[in-house]
């Protein structure tokens, strides 16, 4: 057979006996379909990558959420442990004290590794209701309202979302 004698398989081709400018045309604008079915396929698959990326260094910084918040009563407690002992009991029970105070250590240690932080608000600062929890609000003389005048409970952040906010007072102090 010579190359003058091939023709295009008719599936590709309507109408064989049609003419060959009407058959370009309707190859022209199958290749167009198949070329914009193809790119639109290389685009989704393109976002499904980037959305498994995402959803993969999401679980790596995020899948410990549940075991942070479950350790963040260990760490208030611990904190409430060494608040509350007196000079006294500081001098009968420095051993048991020291471990405390290690075991907070290395526990905030862990933390830190994990890309948890410890949002320690102080009284003064301006109530963030992003990062504070309102637990009261008082007319206290001296404070201007929104200011923060009492805390509770520092406030615990996973990278960069929030895992608990920290229990603070707000003054409802008017401005004179």
């Amino acid at each position: 057979m010579t190359d003058q004698n091939k023709q295009p398989p008719e599936e590709f081709l309507e109408d064989p006996l049609a003419d060959p400018a009407d058959q370009l045309e309707q190859l022209t604008i199958q290749r167009d379909e198949f070329r914009d079915k193809f790119m639109r396929a290389l685009a989704d698959a393109e976002n499904a990558r980037k959305r498994a990326d995402k959803e993969r260094r999401d679980a790596e910084q995020y899948g410990g959420t549940r075991l942070a918040r479950d350790l963040l009563p260990v760490y208030d407690a611990l904190h409430r442990a060494l608040d509350s002992a007196t000079d006294e009991q500081r001098a009968a029970a420095s051993a048991l004290l020291e471990g405390v105070e290690l075991t907070l250590r290395e526990l905030s240690n862990v933390f830190a590794k994990h890309g948890i932080t410890v949002i320690t608000p102080q009284a003064g600062d301006k109530f963030d209701p992003a990062i504070h929890e309102a637990m009261f609000e008082a007319a206290v003389p001296g404070t201007i309202a929104g200011e923060i005048i009492q805390v509770m409970d520092n406030g615990f952040r996973l990278h960069d979302r929030l895992l608990r906010p920290a229990k603070v007072g707000v003054s409802s102090t008017p401005a004179s």
